[in-house]
């Protein structure tokens, strides 16, 4: 029926077309936020990689913009063939991220805090929904490089990546619905296990 509207009736097609440019629009924005992003950062003489991308503009004479786009390129075809694909995956998705929450903790601001809470939540929700299911996941060809583009998208530093959108959609809508059952849940595995370890407590006196 969308499809039948589409093809006869010119002012659906127009209304299509605009919701088409206005996606791209967003996109060609996202992009370009991203790759301003990147390009600050590698100039960043506050990075712990600024030097190693001046050294070796100044060795090669290449752009350190080039340079990492072509480190890119390499990360992303070791993750197609190469082995230990999954490890590289998880550090990748745990060091930077690692970094920068210490240097959020470190300084006045909260905004940043919030940003790398945010992000290691997310973390958090994808591995312990991995973690049952790796098996198959194994199954899903490239899944390292799909994981790893997932946790790149999460802590690009743009101000609506990954993790804010991830956030937002899904953790916080079921949150926010479930929160006073997750609390009484808490609430009781606490107070189980506060009285299994004073039973253990009082039966080691006892004996």
């Amino acid at each position: 029926m969308y499809l039948l509207m589409l093809i006869f009736e010119p002012r659906y097609q127009k209304y299509y077309l605009t919701i088409n440019l206005i996606q791209d629009f967003n996109m060609a924005a996202q992009l370009d936020s991203a790759k301003s992003a990147i390009k600050d950062s590698l100039y960043d003489e506050s990075k712990p990689w600024c030097k190693f991308f001046s050294w070796a503009e100044a060795q090669t004479g290449v752009n350190r913009l080039n340079l990492f786009i072509g480190l890119a390129v390499f990360l992303i075809f070791y993750l197609l063939i190469g082995y230990g694909t999954l490890l590289l995956s998880n550090l990748i998705g745990f060091l930077y991220p690692a970094y920068a929450s210490i240097k959020a903790v470190e300084s006045s601001g909260k905004d940043d805090d919030t940003k790398w809470l945010t992000y290691w939540v997310v973390f958090s929700f994808i591995t312990l929904i991995e973690l049952p299911a790796a098996i198959l996941l194994s199954w899903i060809p490239f899944y390292s490089l799909i994981k790893t583009i997932f946790f790149v998208w999460c802590f690009i530093p743009i101000s609506n990546n990954g993790s804010v959108v991830v956030y937002n959609r899904f953790i916080r809508p079921y949150f926010l619905k479930h929160q006073g059952d997750i609390d009484q849940a808490v609430n009781d595995l606490s107070k189980k296990a506060s009285d299994v370890a004073f039973e253990k407590l009082v039966t080691a006196k006892v004996n």
